[in-house]
């Protein structure tokens, strides 16, 4: 069981990681959350919960980690362009 756990979680991440699947896998996610069709029916207390709980996590872990490189990259380049024009070049002579 747990090895089924582990290779549905390493599919998703690297399913996330590549921009071609990233809209299909959220959009696929989403619509599975709100269907009335389940893998284990929510009214099954605790278990029908388990696969949505699980789904709910992995896209909001996801997306946060999406969004926080996002912002970084935005945050990095923004940087990048406001201290092009300080650059300086520094001449150094090695002594033997």
């Amino acid at each position: 069981m747990n090895y089924i756990v582990r290779a549905f979680y390493n599919w998703y991440r690297n399913a996330m990681k590549r921009p071609q699947y990233r809209r299909l896998i959220i959009l696929g996610t989403l619509i599975y959350l709100l269907s009335p069709v389940d893998i284990s029916p929510d009214l099954i207390p605790i278990l029908g919960w388990i696969d949505d709980g699980l789904l709910i996590f992995l896209l909001v872990s996801e997306l946060s980690s999406l969004f926080w490189k996002y912002s970084q990259k935005r945050h990095n380049d923004r940087t990048v362009d406001d201290n092009s024009s300080y650059a300086t070049t520094i001449d150094v002579e090695v002594i033997q």
